[in-house]
């Protein structure tokens, strides 16, 4: 069974909520995330569950409030997309808001690899 729009949807509802544990159940065992900031070409790459969880954490860590609004999602095959607008605010009080996507590969019913982009924008200022 392969993973669906619906299933992208409820992955971006589970980045919404903040909820680690929801997200993680939609990861394979051996998951990559690709992040769209870092060192390497690839951004900072996160291979595992363990690494994989502790990434997506640090972003609500840097970000208390974010979300990804007005998600748009399609699946084909083994890959898929989610274009969003990503919003939130830094400890500092910064503002970020960016278009981005995160390009998928999907293996087993699972997502293996979430690949994310964003605009590079600078902050905004604190309210």
């Amino acid at each position: 069974m392969g993973v669906t729009v619906e299933d992208l949807q409820a992955f971006a509802d589970a980045w919404n909520r903040h909820d680690v544990e929801a997200l993680m159940s939609f990861m394979t065992e051996d998951c990559a995330f690709e992040a769209s900031a870092g060192p390497d070409t690839c951004g900072t790459r996160y291979v595992g569950r363990g690494a994989v969880r502790a990434a997506f954490s640090d972003v609500w860590a840097a970000f208390p409030d974010a979300q990804w609004r007005s998600a748009r999602h399609f699946v084909a095959g083994e890959r898929g997309v989610s274009e969003w607008t990503f919003t939130g605010t830094r400890t500092d009080g910064s503002r970020v808001e960016v278009h981005g996507c995160d390009l998928f590969t999907f293996r087993g019913g699972q997502i293996a690899v979430k690949n994310s982009y964003r605009k590079n924008r600078p902050p905004l200022p604190a309210r």
